[in-house]
C-alpha cells in the first residue's frame, strides 16, 4: 500500500470539538482499511487568506498533518468525504514517495 500524507485545515474551534473532527476523519481511514501511522498538529494560525466554505468566512484555522498508508482506490472517495465534512476548510491529500536509500539519492557517491 502506498504512503499518504493528508494535510486538513480545520476551522477554528475549542479542542473538544477539533478532538471530535481529527477522531471522526481517523476513523474514517481505518473504517477504508488505512493504517495510520502518525497525526501531527501543525497549530492554530491566521490563514493566509480568507476561505469561504459552507456558507461562512473563515480567517482562522488549525493545521493538522495524517500520514497513513492506504489502497489507492480509497483516495478519491475519501476526499469526497472531507469536502463534505461541514468542519473541514481544505483538505489536501499527498502521495509520499518511497524514501531513497543513500545508494540511490542522485548526489551521492559511491563509498571507496
Amino acid at each position: 500500500m502506498p504512503r499518504y500524507e493528508l494535510c486538513v485545515i480545520l476551522k477554528a474551534m475549542q479542542r473538544p470539538e477539533t478532538a471530535a473532527v481529527l477522531r471522526r476523519t481517523v476513523e474514517t481511514l481505518l473504517e477504508r482499511g488505512a493504517v495510520v501511522r502518525s497525526l501531527e498538529s501543525l497549530g492554530e494560525r491566521r490563514l493566509p487568506y480568507k476561505i469561504s466554505k459552507h456558507d461562512s468566512r473563515h480567517t482562522h484555522g488549525g493545521y493538522f498533518s495524517v500520514d497513513f498508508h492506504a489502497s489507492p482506490k480509497i483516495v478519491s472517495e475519501l476526499l469526497d468525504h472531507l469536502e463534505r465534512d461541514i468542519d473541514v476548510l481544505r483538505p489536501t491529500l499527498l502521495k509520499k514517495d518511497p524514501e531513497l536509500s543513500q545508494a540511490q539519492c542522485c548526489g551521492a557517491q559511491a563509498s571507496r
